[in-house]
């Protein structure tokens, strides 16, 4: 049985760890205006509404508000940046997996959070500086040191489900385009309690 729960997760890991950095994904960022059965209406952060499909395949993970604390030696976490001239990375936001989504999207590649801006997803190596601000990320096939501003969003993730998918949730919509043109949801990431996602 634990077998094949853990084969699941591995699975379900795989798929959003591809969806997450696929070239062919569409992140909006943006608040739920309204749920009809499998469909929401979403209010991106500019633009007009639009409707993003979602099913049994997508995954639905929980967004809480963190705090830099939270991040441990050995964490794993997720972190877009903006590269450096000393080649290390100066942080947008953090995110702070939870245990179980370990693996998630590992890796460094290119993000949507403005021009040059990178994603760095890894286990952190060691914390350093003032209040552990400099930050170590090792992923496969390389590490990044990462320097953390005071201000920037911490947003814990765990796995959620569907009954946190609710009209004026904030939320990021990892999305695909059919043939039909139309919008299906990979994964969704789902701020709780007015949490805004930050990634």
């Amino acid at each position: 049985m634990m077998k094949s729960v853990l084969t699941g997760l591995t699975l379900t890991l795989a798929i959003a760890t591809t969806a997450a950095r696929a070239d062919d994904i569409v992140r909006y960022r943006g608040t739920i205006e309204k749920v009809d059965g499998t469909t929401l209406t979403i209010k991106p952060r500019t633009g007009e509404p639009l409707m993003v499909s979602f099913s049994g395949d997508t995954k639905i993970l929980s967004a809480s508000t963190g705090k830099l604390t939270d991040v441990k030696p050995d964490s794993y976490i997720g972190t877009a940046a903006v590269p450096q001239p000393d080649g290390s990375q100066k942080a947008l936001q953090v995110t702070v997996f939870a245990a179980s989504l370990r693996g998630t999207a590992d890796g460094h590649y290119p993000w949507d959070l403005g021009a040059n801006t990178t994603m760095t997803n890894g286990a952190v190596g060691t914390l350093s500086g003032t209040d552990g601000r400099t930050m170590l990320v090792k992923y496969q096939g390389g590490e990044k040191k990462v320097m953390v501003p005071d201000d920037v969003p911490v947003t814990l993730v765990d796995p959620g489900e569907k009954s946190i998918v609710v009209p004026g949730a904030k939320l990021v919509a990892f999305t695909k385009k059919g043939a039909d043109g139309k919008l299906s949801a990979a994964i969704l990431i789902v701020g709780r309690n007015g949490t805004v996602p930050s990634m």
